[in-house]
């Protein structure tokens, strides 16, 4: 704590010759060092605490102003040394100014009553008439807030998270706001009963109340001109502006909503995206992207998910109400003018085209197509696989990662094959057989779930799913042999062995989380019998279910061999390996041939249309070589060549390793 002093009676004499003002002098506190000639044209009221002034900004254009308080009405306020703060036009109150803060040209900074700052703010996520709210706090992550809104069948856990949040609410809630050392308040309007945070630039906005916006030197916050934003959470490195309009919502890290945007009642996680559309009651999980004015997303959740233009859904059936849901598992894609009437499931890594009426759900049938034609859902089940716009996707996401917090409130897990996309599979194929056998070899179509499949699209999805399963299966089991040495089969068996029991049942991905749902059961079971004492606890739980992924993975990858493919790790043979080896690497040049051939689509004579404009069929190609380049030097078909040449080269040596150890086993 700093000792603070009163000021002399020459030095209020001097402040107000310099058009200073107070009713009691007595109230007012300075430090040790503090000279006058910082202060002018400046009314306080209230209990003032002031700092030293000399410090010198530089500004824009290069413009240098010295730190100070001028043409300003300041009221109960704590003002820290280094601060610039000139020209407001109403009044500064019950606020603590931290050093290195800049004030100019603002209108009001106020905090009004004792609140929390948007913490502990409800949000109706998911169901627009209530019933999953979500409590937002400043270090709520994608894995809470998915607990909170989807796990209500347990009561019990519902109310000790809660117990928990409000907690932690409870130490943040004051009747005066803190603005964080190195924030910039530039040009604004109205600020009430707002926290915000270190190095945030927050300029040109309409109205902020009710609000927190965390922010650090190395993840500064933004929030730029024409916003309205109330009864919010942003988290750090966030980015809201261009009159994006903010109600009752959590913001979380990297995510940036611009461009008119409207979202209320939603929670947006990592690395979000939302320009000029609407969101309503929506849970927006990592890497949800929304592009377009005419896309509407409603009482949905959403996970690395891209919308196209004019996508939306309904959430009622104008009967008792907007009461419906839907989900769109990681990964999904709408095209252009999308419609799904909810309640519906749409399935990992799956393309919806056209519009849908009748709930389907394709959860168990990933990386599909789901396409209208004449009022009809036709599903195309596992295309979406072999598509090289999948494959970019889940490449491109690590890369647009805009986190720099050193502190990650979302574990992000990029894996395109996992066990939960692949368990998925695996009941996917077993349908796809069942359907098959039940209705015949001959039969033209089939229908689940509310939608329909031909026959040709159940053959190739049954072949595309074994590919997908023996290539993930493969790439456990060859990196497993990267990682370790072995002299013999016993050695080898033993390396391959599981560490723990976990990871072997069934996987969820709990917003961005993948991990096993018996370790996410374990997790709930300790919140309800008060194993977690706080909020922190529980996000060091999250870490460390994140970081044991690969192990995990590893123990499932071994009960699967097992169980489909009669493949005991703990009894295996040399030669057993060798052939699933072999499997693995037709498996990954299949499937690496087929996205080579769908990235050959893109150099088509179609879609050289409209290059070439005032030329010749060898202009048109030349002018599409130049803006496009050629197929061969296309990055993305340079790394699947390099991807068929890098696997067969790994294979080969692997196979070596196992020759020369099953020859060190001969007598």
């Amino acid at each position: 704590m700093k000792d603070y002093r009163s000021l002399s009676i020459q030095e209020i004499n001097e402040l107000e010759t310099r058009n200073c003002y107070c009713t009691n002098w007595s109230q007012v506190k300075v430090e040790k060092d503090f000279s006058v000639q910082s202060v002018r044209n400046v009314t306080f009221s209230g209990d003032i605490q002031l700092g030293t002034f000399n410090k010198i900004f530089t500004f824009s254009g290069g413009v240098q102003k010295k730190a100070g308080i001028s043409n300003a009405t300041i009221h109960n306020c704590i003002i820290e040394s280094d601060t610039y703060i000139n020209q407001v036009k109403n009044h500064i109150a019950n606020y603590h100014i931290k050093s290195g803060v800049i004030i100019e040209n603002v209108d009001s900074v106020i905090t009004e009553k004792e609140t929390c700052f948007g913490n502990g703010v409800k949000v109706s996520a998911l169901n627009e008439a209530g019933g999953r709210e979500i409590s937002i706090y400043n270090e709520l992550s994608a894995h809470t807030g998915y607990i909170m809104a989807l796990y209500r069948h347990r009561p019990k856990l519902i109310d000790k998270l809660q117990s928990l949040i409000n907690q932690y609410c409870n130490k943040i809630c004051s009747n005066r706001g803190t603005i964080e050392k190195g924030a910039q308040l530039i040009n604004c309007r109205t600020i009430i009963d707002t926290n915000i945070g270190e190095f945030a630039v927050i300029e040109g906005i309409y109205r902020l109340e009710n609000g927190s916006i965390n922010s650090s030197k190395e993840a500064p916050s933004y929030f730029g001109p024409g916003i309205i934003a109330e009864n919010f959470v942003s988290a750090s490195g966030s980015k809201i502006s261009d009159g994006a309009l903010v109600s009752n919502c959590f913001i979380g890290q990297g995510c940036e909503l611009s461009k008119q945007y409207s979202a209320e009642n939603s929670v947006f996680f990592a690395n979000c995206q939302g320009y000029h559309g609407e969101a309503c009651s929506i849970f927006a999980g990592p890497y949800t992207v929304t592009h377009h004015k005419s896309t509407l997303l409603i009482a949905g959740y959403f996970s690395f998910m891209n919308a196209g233009s004019g996508s939306n859904q309904s959430n009622h059936m104008y009967k008792l109400g907007p009461i419906h849901q839907g989900v769109l598992e990681r990964g999904s894609k709408t095209t252009s003018d999308s419609y799904i009437l909810w309640p519906a499931r749409i399935g990992a890594f799956s393309l919806v085209m056209g519009r849908h009426y009748r709930n389907p759900d394709t959860s168990n049938l990933p990386f599909s197509y789901i396409i209208e034609n004449q009022d009809e859902s036709l599903l195309a089940p596992g295309v979406n696989l072999r598509s090289v716009g999948t494959i970019r996707d889940a490449r491109k996401w690590p890369k647009r990662d805009k986190r720099t917090d050193s502190k990650l409130l979302d574990f992000i897990n990029f894996n395109l094959l996992s066990p939960f996309t692949i368990q998925k599979m695996l009941k996917g194929r077993d349908i796809l057989k069942k359907l098959k056998s039940s209705s015949g070899p001959t039969s033209d179509y089939y229908m689940f779930n509310s939608v329909k499949i031909t026959n040709t699209s159940l053959e190739r999805g049954i072949q595309l799913y074994t590919i997908g399963i023996i290539k993930f299966l493969g790439n456990a089991l060859i990196k497993k042999l990267e990682d370790i040495t072995f002299a013999n089969s016993e050695d080898l068996r033993t390396s391959l062995a599981p560490k723990s029991p976990y990871g072997t049942g069934e996987w969820i991905d709990m917003a961005g989380l993948l991990v096993p749902n018996e370790r996410v059961m374990t997790l709930l079971d300790d919140l309800e019998n008060d194993k977690i004492p706080d909020l922190d606890e529980l996000n060091r739980r999250y870490e460390s279910l994140h970081m044991n992924y690969f192990d995990y993975a590893w123990n499932w990858c071994v009960n699967v061999f097992k169980r489909e493919f009669d493949l005991d790790l703990q009894k295996v043979e040399i030669d057993q390996l060798l052939a699933f080896i072999d499997q693995w690497k037709k498996s990954v040049i299949d499937l690496d041939n087929m996205l080579y051939a769908d990235a050959r689509k893109e150099f088509t004579l179609n879609t050289q249309t409209g290059f070439g404009i005032d030329g010749s069929e060898e202009t048109r190609t030349l002018d599409f070589e130049q803006v496009r380049g050629e197929f061969e030097s296309h990055p993305s078909v340079q790394d699947i060549r390099n991807h068929i040449r890098e696997k067969s080269r790994l294979a080969e040596e692997l196979k070596e390793r196992l020759i020369l150890c099953k020859e060190r086993d001969k007598p």
